[in-house]
């Protein structure tokens, strides 16, 4: 299993839509998505990008098939991915060993 940063351009997607595709998924018990390791989301000039890292890809393709039908219902454009595999992660966050 090797890790994939999945990003999708949302050209035309509204902040109220992105919030709506949230609440579905929280309504239809989604809300924890397993495989999903990062998820984030930003407001372009003419959308929404929405940027994931996955355990793996068929970890992603597996969350694909409960968020299209909501991306249907919601009224999304549907769009293809970039899918790049992870080459380094870096999360800014030191820890320390105690011997």
């Amino acid at each position: 299993m090797k890790k994939q940063l999945v990003q999708f351009n949302f050209t035309g997607m509204s902040v109220q839509q992105y919030d709506q595709v949230m609440d579905e998924l929280r309504k239809t018990g989604h809300s924890e998505i397993p495989g999903r390791i990062y998820h984030v989301s930003t407001i372009q000039d003419n959308g929404m990008q929405v940027i994931g890292v996955w355990e793996s890809r068929e970890a992603f393709e597996n969350f694909s098939k409960i968020i299209q039908p909501i991306f249907n219902k919601v009224g999304v454009r549907q769009v293809q991915p970039t899918i790049t595999p992870v080459y380094f992660e870096y999360s800014g966050v030191e820890s320390q060993v105690n011997h």
